[in-house]
Protein backbone atom coordinates (compact mmCIF):
# COMPACT_ATOMS: atom_id res chain seq x y z
CA UNK A 1 0.00 0.00 0.00
CA UNK A 2 1.11 3.52 -0.72
CA UNK A 3 -0.06 5.69 2.17
CA UNK A 4 0.22 9.36 3.03
CA UNK A 5 -0.82 11.37 6.06
CA UNK A 6 -4.22 13.05 6.14
CA UNK A 7 -3.95 16.86 6.09
CA UNK A 8 -4.68 18.44 9.49
CA UNK A 9 -5.76 21.99 10.32
CA UNK A 10 -6.92 23.75 13.48
CA UNK A 11 -9.71 25.49 11.55
CA UNK A 12 -10.54 26.22 7.93
CA UNK A 13 -12.57 28.77 6.02
CA UNK A 14 -15.63 27.34 4.29
CA UNK A 15 -14.46 28.40 0.83
CA UNK A 16 -11.05 26.74 1.36
CA UNK A 17 -12.67 23.56 2.65
CA UNK A 18 -14.97 23.32 -0.36
CA UNK A 19 -12.25 24.12 -2.91
CA UNK A 20 -9.50 21.93 -1.48
CA UNK A 21 -11.31 19.02 0.20
CA UNK A 22 -15.07 18.79 -0.37
CA UNK A 23 -15.14 19.09 -4.16
CA UNK A 24 -11.87 17.18 -4.82
CA UNK A 25 -13.06 14.50 -2.34
CA UNK A 26 -9.93 14.61 -0.23
CA UNK A 27 -9.99 13.71 3.51
CA UNK A 28 -9.12 16.28 6.18
CA UNK A 29 -8.82 16.42 9.98
CA UNK A 30 -10.17 19.62 11.56
CA UNK A 31 -8.80 19.63 15.09
CA UNK A 32 -10.71 22.61 16.45
CA UNK A 33 -14.17 22.11 14.99
CA UNK A 34 -15.66 20.48 18.10
CA UNK A 35 -13.90 22.55 20.77
CA UNK A 36 -16.75 25.06 21.05
CA UNK A 37 -19.34 22.32 21.49
CA UNK A 38 -20.50 21.46 25.03
CA UNK A 39 -19.97 17.82 23.99
CA UNK A 40 -16.21 18.42 23.89
CA UNK A 41 -16.03 18.50 27.69
CA UNK A 42 -19.39 16.98 28.69
CA UNK A 43 -19.39 13.70 26.79
CA UNK A 44 -17.73 10.91 28.74
CA UNK A 45 -18.53 7.37 29.88
CA UNK A 46 -20.32 8.47 33.06
CA UNK A 47 -22.50 10.95 31.18
CA UNK A 48 -23.65 8.38 28.62
CA UNK A 49 -24.21 5.75 31.29
CA UNK A 50 -26.46 8.20 33.12
CA UNK A 51 -28.56 9.23 30.11
CA UNK A 52 -28.82 5.96 28.12
CA UNK A 53 -27.33 3.25 30.34
CA UNK A 54 -30.50 1.14 30.29
CA UNK A 55 -30.85 1.10 26.50
CA UNK A 56 -30.33 -2.31 24.89
CA UNK A 57 -27.82 -2.15 22.02
CA UNK A 58 -26.37 -4.52 19.44
CA UNK A 59 -22.65 -5.27 19.77
CA UNK A 60 -20.24 -6.57 17.14
CA UNK A 61 -17.07 -8.66 17.36
CA UNK A 62 -13.93 -8.56 15.18
CA UNK A 63 -14.83 -11.56 13.01
CA UNK A 64 -15.12 -10.69 9.33
CA UNK A 65 -18.33 -11.55 7.50
CA UNK A 66 -18.65 -14.70 5.42
CA UNK A 67 -20.94 -16.08 2.70
CA UNK A 68 -23.92 -16.23 5.06
CA UNK A 69 -23.59 -12.92 6.90
CA UNK A 70 -26.17 -10.21 6.14
CA UNK A 71 -24.89 -6.65 6.38
CA UNK A 72 -25.03 -5.01 9.84
CA UNK A 73 -26.19 -8.08 11.81
CA UNK A 74 -25.31 -7.78 15.53
CA UNK A 75 -23.38 -10.60 17.21
CA UNK A 76 -24.93 -10.02 20.64
CA UNK A 77 -27.05 -7.57 22.65
CA UNK A 78 -26.60 -5.94 26.06
CA UNK A 79 -27.48 -2.82 28.02
CA UNK A 80 -25.33 0.14 27.02
CA UNK A 81 -24.36 0.71 30.67
CA UNK A 82 -23.08 -2.87 30.96
CA UNK A 83 -21.14 -2.42 27.74
CA UNK A 84 -19.53 0.76 29.11
CA UNK A 85 -18.50 -1.08 32.28
CA UNK A 86 -16.89 -3.78 30.16
CA UNK A 87 -14.83 -1.54 27.87
CA UNK A 88 -13.65 0.71 30.69
CA UNK A 89 -11.87 -2.21 32.32
CA UNK A 90 -9.41 -2.65 29.47
CA UNK A 91 -9.15 -4.46 26.13
CA UNK A 92 -12.55 -5.63 24.89
CA UNK A 93 -12.87 -6.46 21.21
CA UNK A 94 -16.53 -5.49 20.98
CA UNK A 95 -17.91 -2.39 19.31
CA UNK A 96 -21.20 -0.60 18.73
CA UNK A 97 -21.93 1.23 15.51
CA UNK A 98 -24.86 3.12 14.01
CA UNK A 99 -26.26 3.69 17.51
CA UNK A 100 -28.73 6.58 17.35
CA UNK A 101 -28.31 7.62 20.98
CA UNK A 102 -30.23 10.79 20.21
CA UNK A 103 -33.51 8.90 19.74
CA UNK A 104 -33.25 7.84 23.38
CA UNK A 105 -31.86 11.11 24.75
CA UNK A 106 -32.90 13.89 22.34
CA UNK A 107 -31.82 16.61 24.79
CA UNK A 108 -28.14 15.93 24.05
CA UNK A 109 -28.51 17.10 20.46
CA UNK A 110 -28.00 20.56 21.95
CA UNK A 111 -24.46 19.48 22.92
CA UNK A 112 -23.21 19.99 19.36
CA UNK A 113 -24.02 22.09 16.29
CA UNK A 114 -24.29 21.17 12.63
CA UNK A 115 -21.40 22.75 10.66
CA UNK A 116 -23.56 23.87 7.76
CA UNK A 117 -21.01 26.47 6.77
CA UNK A 118 -18.89 23.56 5.48
CA UNK A 119 -21.56 21.54 3.67
CA UNK A 120 -25.29 21.15 3.29
CA UNK A 121 -27.55 18.12 3.11
CA UNK A 122 -27.07 16.87 6.68
CA UNK A 123 -29.35 13.99 7.66
CA UNK A 124 -30.35 15.49 10.98
CA UNK A 125 -32.52 12.59 12.11
CA UNK A 126 -29.51 10.30 12.17
CA UNK A 127 -26.42 11.52 14.00
CA UNK A 128 -24.76 8.26 15.03
CA UNK A 129 -22.54 7.14 17.88
CA UNK A 130 -19.72 4.63 17.32
CA UNK A 131 -18.20 2.97 20.39
CA UNK A 132 -15.41 0.42 20.72
CA UNK A 133 -13.28 -1.30 23.31
CA UNK A 134 -9.50 -1.24 23.04
CA UNK A 135 -8.51 -3.64 20.27
CA UNK A 136 -11.87 -3.66 18.48
CA UNK A 137 -11.88 -3.27 14.72
CA UNK A 138 -14.21 -1.81 12.11
CA UNK A 139 -13.24 -3.78 9.01
CA UNK A 140 -12.58 -2.12 5.67
CA UNK A 141 -15.78 -0.87 4.01
CA UNK A 142 -17.43 2.18 2.51
CA UNK A 143 -20.73 3.63 3.75
CA UNK A 144 -23.56 2.19 1.69
CA UNK A 145 -25.52 5.43 1.25
CA UNK A 146 -22.46 7.21 -0.19
CA UNK A 147 -22.85 10.19 2.13
CA UNK A 148 -20.14 12.60 3.24
CA UNK A 149 -19.12 12.05 6.88
CA UNK A 150 -17.80 14.30 9.65
CA UNK A 151 -16.51 11.83 12.25
CA UNK A 152 -15.56 13.38 15.61
CA UNK A 153 -13.58 11.42 18.19
CA UNK A 154 -14.54 12.16 21.81
CA UNK A 155 -12.63 9.60 23.89
CA UNK A 156 -9.62 7.40 23.27
CA UNK A 157 -7.48 7.15 20.15
CA UNK A 158 -8.43 5.48 16.89
CA UNK A 159 -6.27 4.59 13.89
CA UNK A 160 -7.99 5.12 10.55
CA UNK A 161 -6.96 3.80 7.13
CA UNK A 162 -8.66 5.49 4.14
CA UNK A 163 -8.87 4.92 0.38
CA UNK A 164 -10.80 6.69 -2.38
CA UNK A 165 -13.72 4.70 -3.80
CA UNK A 166 -11.84 4.26 -7.09
CA UNK A 167 -9.30 1.98 -5.40
CA UNK A 168 -12.02 -0.66 -4.95
CA UNK A 169 -10.52 -3.32 -7.22
CA UNK A 170 -7.07 -3.03 -5.62
CA UNK A 171 -8.81 -3.48 -2.25
CA UNK A 172 -10.61 -6.61 -3.47
CA UNK A 173 -14.13 -5.31 -3.06
CA UNK A 174 -16.84 -7.95 -2.84
CA UNK A 175 -19.31 -7.32 -5.69
CA UNK A 176 -22.81 -6.34 -4.52
CA UNK A 177 -21.34 -5.41 -1.12
CA UNK A 178 -19.51 -2.54 0.56
CA UNK A 179 -16.83 -4.82 2.04
CA UNK A 180 -13.33 -6.02 1.13
CA UNK A 181 -12.20 -9.65 1.07
CA UNK A 182 -8.97 -8.51 2.77
CA UNK A 183 -8.41 -8.50 6.52
CA UNK A 184 -6.54 -5.26 7.31
CA UNK A 185 -6.44 -5.92 11.06
CA UNK A 186 -3.16 -4.69 12.60
CA UNK A 187 -1.92 -3.72 9.13
CA UNK A 188 0.47 -1.26 10.84
CA UNK A 189 2.03 -3.85 13.18
CA UNK A 190 4.86 -5.84 11.57
CA UNK A 191 4.50 -8.63 14.16
CA UNK A 192 0.73 -9.09 14.20
CA UNK A 193 -0.68 -7.73 10.92
CA UNK A 194 -2.88 -10.06 8.88
CA UNK A 195 -2.32 -8.56 5.43
CA UNK A 196 -1.85 -11.42 2.98
CA UNK A 197 -0.02 -9.83 0.05
CA UNK A 198 0.57 -13.21 -1.56
CA UNK A 199 -3.15 -13.80 -1.93
CA UNK A 200 -3.98 -10.12 -2.56
CA UNK A 201 -1.02 -8.71 -4.56
CA UNK A 202 -2.98 -5.74 -6.00
CA UNK A 203 -3.03 -4.26 -2.48
CA UNK A 204 0.51 -3.06 -3.08
CA UNK A 205 -0.84 -0.65 -5.71
CA UNK A 206 -3.55 0.88 -3.53
CA UNK A 207 -3.06 4.57 -2.74
CA UNK A 208 -4.61 5.88 0.46
CA UNK A 209 -4.27 7.79 3.71
CA UNK A 210 -3.87 7.07 7.39
CA UNK A 211 -4.33 9.07 10.58
CA UNK A 212 -4.68 8.62 14.33
CA UNK A 213 -7.68 10.49 15.72
CA UNK A 214 -7.56 11.90 19.25
CA UNK A 215 -10.07 13.67 21.50
CA UNK A 216 -11.83 16.43 19.59
CA UNK A 217 -10.46 15.59 16.14
CA UNK A 218 -13.04 15.72 13.33
CA UNK A 219 -12.28 13.65 10.23
CA UNK A 220 -13.94 14.59 6.95
CA UNK A 221 -14.49 11.38 4.96
CA UNK A 222 -15.72 12.17 1.44
CA UNK A 223 -18.58 10.17 -0.05
CA UNK A 224 -17.67 6.60 -0.96
CA UNK A 225 -14.34 6.56 0.87
CA UNK A 226 -13.17 3.17 2.09
CA UNK A 227 -12.24 3.15 5.78
CA UNK A 228 -10.80 0.68 8.28
CA UNK A 229 -10.68 1.70 11.95
CA UNK A 230 -8.89 0.22 14.97
CA UNK A 231 -9.50 1.37 18.54
CA UNK A 232 -6.09 1.95 20.15
CA UNK A 233 -7.97 2.79 23.36
CA UNK A 234 -11.56 2.25 24.42
CA UNK A 235 -13.45 5.23 23.07
CA UNK A 236 -16.37 6.67 21.16
CA UNK A 237 -17.05 9.00 18.25
CA UNK A 238 -20.00 10.65 16.54
CA UNK A 239 -20.69 10.76 12.80
CA UNK A 240 -22.69 13.51 11.13
CA UNK A 241 -23.82 12.48 7.65
CA UNK A 242 -24.52 14.75 4.68
CA UNK A 243 -25.99 13.57 1.39
CA UNK A 244 -24.15 14.39 -1.80
CA UNK A 245 -25.26 17.56 -3.55
CA UNK A 246 -25.49 15.92 -6.99
CA UNK A 247 -28.58 14.02 -8.12
CA UNK A 248 -26.41 11.21 -9.49
CA UNK A 249 -24.69 10.80 -6.11
CA UNK A 250 -28.03 10.62 -4.31
CA UNK A 251 -29.42 8.08 -6.79
CA UNK A 252 -26.36 5.86 -6.60
CA UNK A 253 -26.51 5.91 -2.80
CA UNK A 254 -30.22 5.00 -2.89
CA UNK A 255 -29.55 2.10 -5.27
CA UNK A 256 -26.80 0.73 -3.02
CA UNK A 257 -28.95 1.09 0.08
CA UNK A 258 -32.23 -0.32 -1.18
CA UNK A 259 -31.42 -2.25 -4.36
CA UNK A 260 -27.94 -3.72 -4.09
CA UNK A 261 -28.23 -4.65 -0.42
CA UNK A 262 -31.61 -6.33 -0.89
CA UNK A 263 -30.35 -8.45 -3.77
CA UNK A 264 -27.22 -9.45 -1.84
CA UNK A 265 -29.22 -10.41 1.26
CA UNK A 266 -31.63 -12.49 -0.84
CA UNK A 267 -28.81 -14.35 -2.60
CA UNK A 268 -27.01 -15.04 0.69
CA UNK A 269 -30.17 -16.69 1.96
CA UNK A 270 -31.00 -18.71 -1.16
CA UNK A 271 -27.63 -19.65 -2.74
CA UNK A 272 -24.87 -18.55 -0.36
CA UNK A 273 -22.03 -20.75 -1.60
CA UNK A 274 -22.64 -20.13 -5.31
CA UNK A 275 -23.07 -16.40 -4.67
CA UNK A 276 -19.87 -16.21 -2.61
CA UNK A 277 -17.82 -18.13 -5.20
CA UNK A 278 -19.14 -16.02 -8.07
CA UNK A 279 -18.28 -12.79 -6.25
CA UNK A 280 -14.81 -14.03 -5.31
CA UNK A 281 -14.03 -15.01 -8.91
CA UNK A 282 -15.18 -11.64 -10.20
CA UNK A 283 -13.16 -9.82 -7.52
CA UNK A 284 -9.90 -11.55 -8.37
CA UNK A 285 -10.39 -11.00 -12.12
CA UNK A 286 -10.83 -7.27 -11.49
CA UNK A 287 -7.70 -7.19 -9.29
CA UNK A 288 -5.67 -9.05 -11.92
CA UNK A 289 -6.78 -6.51 -14.51
CA UNK A 290 -5.61 -3.67 -12.23
CA UNK A 291 -2.21 -5.40 -11.91
CA UNK A 292 -1.94 -5.82 -15.68
CA UNK A 293 -2.84 -2.18 -16.28
CA UNK A 294 -0.17 -1.03 -13.82
CA UNK A 295 2.46 -3.20 -15.51
CA UNK A 296 1.85 -1.68 -18.95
Amino acid sequence: MQLQAVDQVESIRAEDFKANYYHPKKPLVIKGLSRQWPAYTRWNWDYFKEVVGDVRVGVYNNIKSDAYTPINTADDYMKFGDYIDMVRKGPAEWRIFLFNIFEHAPKITSDFSWPEELMTGFVKRYPMLFVGGQGSVTHMHFDIDLSHILHTQFAGRKRVLLFPFEEQHKLYRKPWEVLSFVNFEKYFDSHHNKLDLETYPALQLARGYEVILEHGDTLFMPAGYWHHMEYLDSGFAMSLRAMQSSVSGKLKGAWYLFGMRSIDTLMKRTAPNWWFTMKKDRTFRAAEKALETAAQ
